[in-house]
This record gives C-alpha cells, sequence and structure tokens, in this order.
C-alpha cells in the first residue's frame, strides 16, 4: 500500500511540475513575442513613412529596406516564441513572408497579432 502511495504521490509531482513548466514556457513565449512586436512595430513606422505622399523614391525606397531589416530583427524572437508555444507560430510564419510580399499586405495581421500579445489575456487560440 505505501508503494502506491508513494508511486501516485510520484506521479502527482511529475504531473504538477510539467503544467508549471508548460505555463514558464507560455509566459516565455509571451515576452519572446512582445520581444517581436517592438521590432514589428518599429517596421510598421517605417513603411508607412515611406508611403507619405512627397516622399522621394530613394527615400522610400531606403525606409522600406530599414523596415525589412526591422523585420528580420523581430524573426529570431518569433521563432524562439513558437518554440516554447506554438500557438505563437502565426507571427513567425507573417514575419517570414516579407520576404516574398510587401509589408503593406502584412500589416494588417501584424498589427493583429501584437495587439494580442500586448493585451491583457496574450493568447492566440485556434
Amino acid at each position: 500500500m505505501a508503494r502506491v502511495v508513494r508511486g501516485s504521490l510520484a506521479l502527482l509531482a511529475l504531473a504538477s511540475s510539467g503544467v508549471l513548466l508548460s505555463a514558464c514556457g507560455s509566459g516565455g513565449a509571451v515576452g519572446q513575442v512582445r520581444e517581436s512586436c517592438h521590432f514589428v512595430k518599429q517596421a510598421i513606422v517605417l513603411q508607412k513613412e515611406s508611403e507619405v505622399k512627397g516622399v522621394s523614391t530613394a527615400r522610400a525606397s531606403q525606409l522600406q529596406a530599414q523596415a525589412i531589416g526591422e523585420l528580420l530583427k523581430a524573426e529570431p524572437y518569433a521563432a524562439r516564441a513558437t518554440s516554447a508555444d506554438g500557438s505563437w507560430n502565426p507571427l513567425m510564419t507573417t514575419i517570414g513572408e516579407a520576404q516574398r510580399v510587401s509589408i503593406d499586405e502584412l500589416i494588417p495581421s501584424l498589427q493583429q497579432i501584437c495587439q494580442v500579445a500586448d493585451s491583457n489575456s496574450p493568447y492566440l487560440g485556434s
């Protein structure tokens, strides 16, 4: 009987630590996402500056290149967040699309994801 109780306690302790560790991973993921979103927001500002009427073509190209650079800085944080909590994969995937698609087309998705990350309940449900 004592073995059964000890075995049950060991399993309970193992399950509890798994739950606690997974919670820590999700919390760490949120921190990584927020760091990524810091760079995403800078990229959006730069992209929007490039579209202001009267900006020269050369300056617009420079601002767009800087925007891509900010997204590239965001990518490692998004990757770490995704590793810790796969529900943040849309951020990493969207940032990765900047290599193929204009940032303009990605801004709504990026803003929405970062808005969730900055909220009091940062969770991307399926």
